[in-house]
C-alpha cells in the first residue's frame, strides 16, 4: 500500500468543520488521509514541508479550456461578451481534435501549477470531430481530477441566437452523444478521477427544450448540470426580451436549480434569484478575472455567502481572462468584494475557504475539499519562505494577499502531479512548443 507523508509544515489549513490550522503535516495511504497534524516519521513518499504552508487542493468550477489557444485575440480583446463571442467563433471553428487535446494539456497544466487538485471544464463546442474525450485523455497526462461537461449550441444565427450555424448541433445528436459520454466516462464513486456533467451553453445559445431536456437526462443518470447564467446586463436583457423573465426564472421554470446544479457568472443576481439559489441549495462558479476582463461587472458574492449560496471559484475561458492562475483568482475575489463592500467585506481565510471546500461543495464531492481523516489525499504545499512572501506576519494570509505564488508540490488522490515546481508527468516544454504551433496556424 503506498503511502505519503507531508512533515514539518509551518502550517497546514485543514478547512475542516471547525477550519483549524494546525502544526505538523499529513499522512496518507493508498489515496486517502490517514493522519493531520501529528503524522508518522516515515512512508513510501516524503516531503520536507519546512518553511511551507500546506493547503487542500484549489478547485477549479468553470473553465473553457480549447481557448488556451486564443488568448489575447487582437480583435477581442476590449469587447463585451456578445461581441467577444462573435469575434471569436468562426476562429473556434477550425479547431480540431488535436488543438483540443493541446489546449486542455496547457490550460491543465497552468491550473496544476497554480495549485488546483480538480477542474471542471465546460466544452460547448465540437467541430472537425472534436469529442469530449479529447479533453478527458489531455487531463489523464497531467493528473489532475477532471469534471468535463458536455456542453451544447443548438440556436445559431439564422433562428436568432448568438453562434454561427456553423457550431451548432441537433438536439437530437446533443442528447444522444450526452449518454455516450456519461455511459463511458462518468464515475460516481468517492475519489473518482472523471465526473462527467450535462452543460448546455447559454440561455442564448439552446432551445428552452434542450434545457429541460438536458435536466431530465442528467437527474435519470445521476450527474450534474452547468451553464451560464446572468453573466451580464446583455444577459438580463435578452432572458427579458425573448422569455419574458429574469435568468433565475427562466431556470427555474426549466428544472436548474437544485444542489445538483452550478451555473457560471451569476453577476446579475438580484436579491430574489440569491434566495432561490439559498434555498435550492443551488451553486455559482465566481469568475472574477474573467468578469472584469469583459466589463461584466462585480458579482454579489457576499450578499450570496450570506444568503447561504454555495460559492466556488472558476478561472473561465482563456481568452477571456487570459490566464488560468487560480491562486491569483482568489486574490482577484477577495479585492473585488472589498472594491463593492468595504475592507472588511472578505478576509484571506474566507477566499481560502471558497477556493477549496467551496469547490469541492459545488462540484458535489464531499469526499474532497478539506484534509480530515477519511478524505482523499489532494492538497498543496506552498513555500513562503521565499521573496513573494518576505516580511510577512501571517503566511496564510500571505498566500492571498502577497505573492504570486506557485505550488511548490501538488498531490492529488496522493500521487505527484508537481514536484519541486515542476510537473512529473509531461514535459512542459514540449506542449508549450506544440500549443505555440497550432496557436500561429489558427492566427494565419
Amino acid at each position: 500500500m503506498a503511502t505519503v507523508l507531508v512533515k514539518n509544515a509551518e502550517v497546514v489549513v485543514t478547512m475542516d468543520g471547525a477550519r483549524r490550522e494546525v502544526s505538523g503535516g499529513v499522512f496518507a495511504r493508498d489515496g486517502v488521509i490517514e493522519a493531520v497534524g501529528t503524522v508518522p516519521e516515515t512512508a513510501d513518499t516524503v516531503i520536507d514541508a519546512r518553511g511551507c504552508v500546506v493547503t487542500p487542493g484549489l478547485v477549479n468550477t468553470h473553465h473553457h479550456l480549447y481557448q488556451t489557444l486564443t488568448r489575447a485575440v487582437p480583435n477581442g480583446q476590449d469587447a463585451l461578451l456578445f461581441g467577444w463571442l462573435q469575434t471569436l467563433y468562426p476562429i473556434w471553428a477550425r479547431m480540431g481534435p488535436e488543438e483540443m487535446f493541446v489546449s486542455a494539456q496547457v490550460g491543465l497544466a497552468e491550473l496544476a501549477l497554480s495549485g488546483c487538485t480538480m477542474s471542471s471544464d465546460h466544452l460547448y463546442l465540437f467541430p472537425n470531430g472534436v469529442r469530449l474525450e479529447d479533453t478527458i485523455e489531455a487531463a489523464a497526462t497531467i493528473g489532475l481530477r477532471f469534471h468535463p461537461t458536455r456542453g451544447s449550441m443548438s440556436i445559431g444565427e439564422s433562428d436568432g441566437g448568438l453562434p454561427p450555424d456553423s457550431l451548432v448541433e441537433n438536439e437530437a445528436a446533443i442528447l444522444e452523444d450526452s449518454i455516450r459520454v456519461i455511459d463511458a466516462f462518468h464515475d460516481p464513486r468517492d475519489g473518482a478521477m472523471v465526473r462527467v456533467g450535462l452543460a448546455p451553453c447559454s440561455p442564448f445559445s439552446v432551445s428552452r427544450e434542450l434545457m429541460r431536456d438536458s435536466a431530465l437526462l442528467a437527474r435519470d443518470k445521476g450527474v450534474m448540470l452547468h451553464t451560464h447564467l446572468a453573466e451580464n446586463d446583455e444577459d438580463i436583457a435578452y432572458s427579458l426580451e425573448k422569455f419574458g423573465v429574469r435568468p433565475g426564472q427562466y431556470a427555474e421554470d426549466l428544472g436548474w436549480t437544485g444542489a445538483d446544479v452550478w451555473h457560471a457568472h451569476c453577476v446579475k443576481l438580484d436579491a430574489q434569484e440569491i434566495d432561490l439559489f439559498a434555498r435550492t441549495g443551488t451553486g455559482v462558479a465566481h469568475c472574477p478575472c474573467s468578469n472584469c476582463r469583459l466589463g461584466s461587472g462585480i458579482a454579489p458574492v457576499r450578499a450570496m455567502r450570506d444568503a447561504g449560496v454555495k460559492v466556488a471559484l472558476g478561472v473561465d475561458g482563456s481568452a477571456s481572462n487570459d490566464s488560468g492562475h487560480l491562486l491569483a483568482e482568489a486574490r482577484q475575489a477577495l479585492l473585488l468584494q472589498r472594491v463593492a463592500n468595504g475592507a472588511d467585506a472578505m478576509s484571506a481565510r474566507e477566499t481560502l475557504e471558497i477556493a477549496t471546500r467551496g469547490g469541492a461543495e459545488v462540484l458535489g464531492r464531499p469526499d474532497l475539499g478539506s484534509l480530515e481523516v477519511g478524505k482523499r489525499a489532494d492538497f498543496a504545499v506552498w513555500d513562503v519562505s521565499g521573496l513573494e512572501a518576505a516580511g510577512s506576519w501571517d503566511p496564510v494570509a500571505a498566500l492571498v494577499l502577497c505573492g504570486p505564488f506557485n505550488v511548490r508540490d501538488l498531490f492529488v488522490e496522493g500521487r505527484a502531479v508537481v514536484r519541486e515546481g515542476h510537473l512529473t508527468g509531461v514535459e512542459l516544454g514540449a506542449i508549450i512548443e506544440r500549443q505555440n504551433r497550432l496557436a500561429k496556424a489558427l492566427a494565419e
